[in-house]
Parts: C-alpha cells; sequence; structure tokens
C-alpha cells in the first residue's frame, strides 16, 4: 500500500516568501545565520560595516549587500529602508552586528566603553526602529536580537559588552510587548562560546579549549550554526506564539556553579566533575 502523500505545508522550506535583513551578516553568526535563512527558503539582506565581506555573503547566497555601521542612526534607516526596497519589503530582521573586548573594568577608555554600547545596544535599538514601519507594511513580522551569555552570567573582562548585552535582552522585551499586537514578535538569542574567527585565539591553546568543553554540559564549544538553526526558527511560523524570550545558546555551560557542582560531583565521585 502506497504511504500517504506528506501535507503539503511538510514540502515547503521553513522561510518560504521570508524577506530578511541581516546585520552583521559578513561573518560569523551573522554569515551562518544568512545561509541558514536562505537555505529555509528567505531571501536575505547583508548587512555589515565591511562592505566587501556584505557583498561576498550576499553574492553567493543571491541577496543584496548594504554596507552601514549600525551605530549610525541615520545610515541605519537608510539601509534598512533600501534593503526593503531591494527585497520587495521586509518580513524579520536579525540583529546580530557586534562587537566586544577583554580587560579589566578601569582599564576601558570612556569612548571604547561607548562604542561597545553603541555597536551592541544601540545598534539594535537603530535597527529595531528601522525595520518596524517595514515589518507593519507587511502585516507582521519577526525580529530576532543576539545578545550572550554574558548579559546573563557577566563574565569577569566584559563589563561594557556585558552591560550591552543585558540591556538587548531588555530592549527585546519591552519591543515584544510594544509591538506584539501588531503581529510582530521580538526574540533574542543568547549564544555562549562559539567557534568564529574572533575566538581563534582561543582555539590556539588546546588546554583552553579542553577546559572549557569538560565544563560545558554538551562537551564541545558551540558552532555558528547552532545559533543560526535557532534564529531560522524564531523567524519561522514555528514559533508564531513565541515573544519576548531569550533562548540561550549555550550547550549548558551557563547552568554548573563551580561552589556547588565541585563538592557534588565529588560526593557522587563523577570523574567529569568541574575541576
Amino acid at each position: 500500500m502506497a504511504a500517504d502523500p506528506l501535507p503539503v505545508r511538510a514540502l515547503m522550506a521553513l522561510l518560504d516568501g521570508q524577506r530578511v535583513a541581516v546585520t552583521g551578516g559578513g561573518s560569523g553568526i551573522g554569515e551562518a545565520t544568512a545561509h541558514r535563512l536562505v537555505a529555509e527558503g528567505a531571501r536575505v539582506a547583508v548587512l555589515d560595516v565591511d562592505g566587501t565581506a556584505a557583498q561576498r555573503v550576499a553574492r553567493d547566497l543571491d541577496g543584496v549587500s548594504v554596507e552601514v555601521d549600525v551605530a549610525d542612526t541615520d545610515a541605519m534607516q537608510e539601509a534598512i529602508a533600501g534593503a526593503a526596497r531591494d527585497l520587495g519589503g521586509l518580513t524579520g530582521l536579525v540583529n546580530n552586528a557586534g562587537i566586544g573586548n577583554l580587560k579589566a573594568l578601569d582599564e576601558y577608555a570612556e569612548a571604547e566603553w561607548e562604542r561597545l554600547i553603541a555597536v551592541n545596544l544601540k545598534g539594535a535599538f537603530n535597527g529595531i526602529r528601522a525595520v518596524v514601519p517595514h515589518l507593519r507594511a507587511s502585516g507582521g513580522g519577526s525580529i530576532v536580537n543576539v545578545a550572550s551569555v554574558s548579559g546573563v552570567r557577566p563574565t569577569r573582562g566584559e563589563a561594557p559588552y556585558a552591560a550591552a548585552k543585558a540591556g538587548v535582552i531588555a530592549l527585546t522585551r519591552s519591543a515584544a510587548l510594544e509591538y506584539g499586537p501588531e503581529g510582530i514578535r521580538v526574540n533574542c538569542v543568547s549564544p555562549g562560546f562559539i567557534r568564529t574567527h574572533l575566538t581563534e585565539f582561543a582555539f590556539a591553546n588546546p588546554a583552553w579549549i579542553e577546559t572549557l568543553e569538560r565544563r560545558t554540559p554538551l562537551r564541545r564549544a558551540g558552532t555558528a550554526e547552532d545559533v543560526a538553526k535557532v534564529v531560522a526558527f524564531l523567524c519561522s511560523d514555528l514559533a508564531g506564539y513565541v515573544t519576548g524570550q531569550n533562548l540561550l545558546v549555550d550547550g549548558g555551560s551557563i547552568l554548573p556553579s563551580a561552589q556547588v557542582d565541585h563538592l557534588l560531583g565529588e560526593l557522587l565521585g563523577d570523574p567529569q566533575r568541574d575541576a
């Protein structure tokens, strides 16, 4: 007996007909996200401060590219408007662009603090502010902001970055409350330690990576594709009743408490306990 045919919906890609702008799309998580969105049927606009990188990714995906600094409010308005024009409207935005540094809090100069806040937090604000009219024109849509586990559980040396990412999470929830009645969902993903060109310095030291993986419940570092898959889900109808949420993509690394887990690991005789 022949099997029943699959429902029509099952034969469609997850994001068929969607048109999404991705900031910081020229590399790392942004590039992986652009590729995943296109693989799921979307068309993308790749926005990046590095215009050459944006062009390279867009060319590979038959998308459009825009060179823009997300911290520049007027430039972001123009960039999002251009993306909407070139794609025939927008149904989504991924606010992914971000920068970071690592040093003691008192060693950060004021200008560096301001730049980190401007790109990581103001950049997300600029993106939301610019895209909302276009999502309204499309009858609704999805905004996904990329924050960080550092915004949930701050780490030493990342004070401005952690503060900005915590702000992104709060901004996400406020925007979800404001725009939900218009059919605009706003969610957040918080990656843990993800292997990109920005973290390759750590992978050059096997001892660092061994420690990191041992202290992660899934026993590995994350990949940009791990994050991209979750972003695609949040952009899709599968997440149609999900808004105002912050999904951690961290392999469970936020779960352990160094104090408690070490003690319990010893009591349980767990050879994999946190050292």
